[in-house]
C-alpha cells in the first residue's frame, strides 16, 4: 500500500485487498479533506450506489469496485477511505452505588431536556408514555416506518434507564431522570447489528433536528472496533461534530475487556464522555466494587487515557420491549452510559447553559476511585452524592 503525504489513506481490510485480482464491489466510506472538495467531489461518478451523502465527514457511504477504489484513493482531495464495517449494540439493579436512592431528595427530574438514543428502536412503553407521552419524535434509518418499534429490545431497555417514570412497577424501576424525554433514532436492526454509514447517517439527522425536538444529549450504547487512529475515524468524526454543535456526547466503551486497548469507536474520541462498567450488585461505593471482565480498557490506539468513568452496568433492570408494562435484565456497557446520561438530563435541567466539555469536567471531579489503573476505571464510579452535594439522613442526625 502506497504511502501518501505520510499516512496511508485506507482502512487495514481495504489494505488488505487493494492489490488483488479481486473486481468486485464493496461498502466504503469516503471523506475528503475539505467543505470544498466534498462539493466538488466526482464520487458519484465511480461509485455503483451511494447509500448516504455523508457532510458530517465531508463524504459519502457508498458501493465501489475495489479496482476503481485503487485508482481513486490516492487522488489530493481524499483523506480516508474506510470499509463500511459493522457495528453492534453493547450488551453481554442500578441503585446505592452511584446513589440513585438518594436522588428523590434533589428537585431535578431531566423536565425539558431531550436525549436522543441511536440504537434498535423503542416501544410505546407505559412507564414513558404515561400520564403523558414523552417520546417526542422517532426515526427509523432501515425500514422507514413511520411508528416507534424495537424488534431487539435494546433501545427501550437503555431508554427506560434514562427517563423511565417506574409508573408500571410503583416506582421500583425508575429512570435517572423520570421526566426527561425520548428521541428514538433506530439505525440498528433485529439482532442489534447495523452498518458505520448508518450510524453516521443518524448522527448527522439528530444535529440537523435538534432545534426541532430540543436535543440536548446524544447516548451512543454501540460501538466498533478501533482499527484506526482517531483522526481517520469516520464515527470519532461524527461524535466530534455533534459536540461541535452543542450536543453533550455520552458513549460506551464496549464489552471487548479485560485486554488492554479493548476501547471501542466511537469512545476513542478524547472529547466524548466514554463509560465503562462496574458490578455493584453486593457492595456501595468504597467497598470493593469490581470491574466486570467484559468492560474494555484503555488506552486507545492514540495512547488517550479511556475510560472517563464508570457506572452500573450488571443486570441492570428496566424496559422490556415485549410488554408495554414489562421489565428486563440486561448486561454491559451499554446499561451503564445511559445512566450517565440521565445524569447529565439533571445536570442540564440544574444549569440550563452547560456545554459538553463542563458536563464532562463535572461528571468526572464527582467520581471516586476504587483502588485500580486509570485505564480500568478512569475517574472511577459517579457519585451523585458528591455530583448535587446530597447530604445522607444518617450523615444529620
Amino acid at each position: 500500500m502506497e504511502n501518501i503525504n505520510g499516512y496511508i489513506k485506507t482502512c487495514p481490510f481495504i489494505q488488505s485487498i487493494i492489490n488483488s485480482n479481486r473486481n468486485d464491489s464493496i461498502p466504503v466510506i469516503v471523506s475528503l479533506k475539505s467543505e470544498k472538495a466534498y462539493n466538488k467531489s466526482n464520487v458519484a461518478t465511480l461509485s455503483k450506489r451511494i447509500k448516504y451523502e455523508l457532510p458530517i465527514v465531508n463524504g459519502f457511504a457508498c458501493d465501489m469496485n475495489i479496482q476503481q477504489i485503487k485508482k481513486f484513493y490516492t487522488h489530493e482531495d481524499i483523506d480516508f477511505i474506510s470499509y463500511d464495517s459493522r457495528i453492534h449494540s453493547i450488551i453481554n439493579k442500578a441503585g446505592k452505588t452511584i446513589g440513585v436512592d438518594k436522588i428523590s431528595s434533589i428537585p431535578l427530574t431531566g423536565k425539558g431536556i431531550t436525549v436522543a438514543m441511536i440504537d434498535t428502536g423503542i416501544i410505546m412503553h407505559r412507564d414513558l408514555t404515561y400520564p403523558s407521552n414523552r417520546i417526542v419524535g422517532f426515526k427509523d434509518f432501515l425500514k422507514n416506518k413511520q411508528k416507534p418499534y424495537d424488534d431487539n429490545g435494546h433501545g427501550t431497555h437503555i431508554s427506560g434507564l434514562v427517563a423511565s417514570n417506574g409508573i408500571s412497577s410503583k416506582g421500583k424501576y425508575k429512570g435517572i431522570a423520570p421526566e426527561a424525554n425520548i428521541l428514538s433514532v433506530k439505525a440498528l436492526d433485529y439482532e442489534g447489528n447495523g452498518k458505520v454509514s448508518d450510524i453516521l447517517s443518524a448522527i448527522q439527522w439528530v444535529i440537523q433536528t435538534k432545534n426541532t425536538f430540543k436535543t440536548r444529549i446524544l447516548n451512543l450504547s454501540l460501538g466498533t472496533a478501533a482499527q484506526y487512529s482517531e483522526r481517520f475515524d469516520p464515527l470519532v468524526k461524527a461524535a466530534n461534530k455533534a459536540i461541535e454543535n452543542g450536543i453533550i456526547v455520552v458513549t460506551a466503551v464496549g464489552n471487548n475487556g479485560p485486554n488492554p486497548k479493548s476501547i471501542l469507536s466511537p469512545s476513542t474520541s478524547r472529547h466524548v464522555i466514554s463509560v465503562g462498567a462496574c458490578d455493584d450488585r453486593k457492595e456501595s461505593v468504597g467497598s470493593n466494587l469490581t470491574i466486570p471482565s467484559f468492560s474494555s480498557r484503555g488506552p486507545t490506539r492514540d495512547r488517550v487515557k479511556k475510560p472517563d468513568l464508570l457506572a452500573p452496568g450488571v443486570d441492570i433492570v428496566s424496559l422490556s420491549n415485549t410488554d408495554v408494562a414489562g421489565y428486563s435484565s440486561l448486561t454491559g456497557t451499554s446499561m451503564s452510559a445511559p445512566i450517565v446520561s440521565g445524569v447529565v438530563a439533571l445536570m442540564l435541567q440544574e444549569k440550563p447553559n452547560m456545554t459538553h466539555f463542563e458536563a464532562k469536567k463535572r461528571l468526572i471531579e464527582n467520581c471516586t476511585r476504587i483502588g485500580l489503573s486509570q485505564y480500568d476505571e478512569g475517574a472511577g464510579v459517579l457519585s451523585l452524592n458528591k455530583l448535587f452535594s446530597i447530604v445522607s439522613k444518617e450523615a444529620t442526625k
